[in-house]
């Protein structure tokens, strides 16, 4: 297949919002269509679109994302302008991403997965085992929360929202005395000083999709087809498509306490997964292998059969 390549005159249009993470995931996506494509930095041009989840008041107020409406608060107006012609591709923090796209759009490339962890980020203490009991603890992940209450159940979370310079910043103010980021974030900011420490999936099993950036686009734009095809890496898509699986299987979004991390090994996939009350009290866990081709086979099993241990009261807060 030709591809119409696009060039200064007629660039490809990279969507994305515009935090310092979001913007560096988005140059990173068009460095690496540059060099798989011999192509100039003016052959691309990257579109700042602000989301209703980049509203300051609402990361000043700290709002609950579940009480505004979850995941949709950072992509809807990107997949509007992608619908509209007024980009080509956007480019997403997979952990944010809803497990279905909308009509018309497809979510096909990944780059390669960054570090999965989640990184313990203090001022004064090293580890979460080093916070005396009633330190404040910053999140606006349900998931860490629900986690950090089953393993110090002593300690008060308040909720914490805003990029990674936000959140540094309420540190600062004493806003809380420690935070949890993702190691991916911090990595591709070039800011992993302020890492105390990183926290092992054996010991906290991180978000799904957690350190993976995925390109959207239109299902009918072959030339982004043709393109994005260059720079997807395979084994992150494989990895991906059991990891979302299973949270469609749980019916799950960034507003959900669950976890789950899959990991190759050959021609073997390994998955785990968690869910977990909101407030602590309970959680389940799963841990199975597979054919790396029956990966996405195996997320949902493992969904289906975490549902039915969970028993029908145990996601009824979600509707809440």
């Amino acid at each position: 297949m030709t591809i119409d390549l696009p060039s200064p005159a007629r660039p490809l249009r990279i969507g994305t919002r515009g935090s310092p993470l979001a913007l560096a995931q988005a140059h990173e996506t068009r460095g690496r269509l540059m060099a798989a494509f011999d192509l100039p930095e003016e052959a691309f041009e990257i579109v700042v679109i602000k989301t209703t989840g980049d509203d300051r008041s609402l990361i000043d107020a700290d709002v609950a994302l579940k009480t505004l409406g979850g995941k949709g608060l950072f992509t809807k107006e990107i997949e509007e302008d992608m619908l509209s012609g007024k980009i080509d591709i956007a480019v997403h923090s997979m952990k944010d991403m809803p497990v279905a796209q909308p009509e018309g759009l497809v979510l096909d490339c990944y780059l390669p997965r960054e570090d999965v962890r989640d990184a313990f980020v203090s001022l004064a203490h090293g580890s979460l085992a080093d916070l005396p009991s009633g330190a404040k603890v910053g999140s606006s992940s349900l998931r860490r929360r629900a986690q950090l209450k089953v393993r110090r159940p002593d300690l008060e979370v308040v909720e914490f929202r805003g990029n990674v310079q936000t959140r540094m910043k309420k540190l600062g103010d004493g806003v809380a005395d420690a935070t949890f980021l993702a190691m991916a974030g911090l990595k591709r900011l070039g800011m992993t000083e302020v890492v105390k420490s990183a926290i092992a999936p054996e010991d906290v099993l991180p978000a799904v999709a957690q350190g993976a950036i995925g390109i959207e686009r239109r299902i009918a734009d072959m030339r982004s087809a043709a393109m994005l095809e260059a720079i997807h890496d395979g084994p992150t898509g494989q990895r991906l498509a059991a990891e979302r699986a299973f949270l469609a299987g749980l019916d799950g979004s960034c507003e959900t306490p669950i976890a789950g991390l899959a990991e190759l090994d050959g021609g073997t996939l390994r998955l785990r997964g968690e869910i977990l009350r909101p407030d602590g009290s309970e959680v389940l866990t799963d841990d199975r292998t597979a054919p790396v081709e029956d990966g996405a086979a195996l997320g949902w099993e493992m969904a289906k059969d975490l549902r039915g241990k969970a028993g029908e009261d145990f996601f009824d807060w979600i509707a809440a």
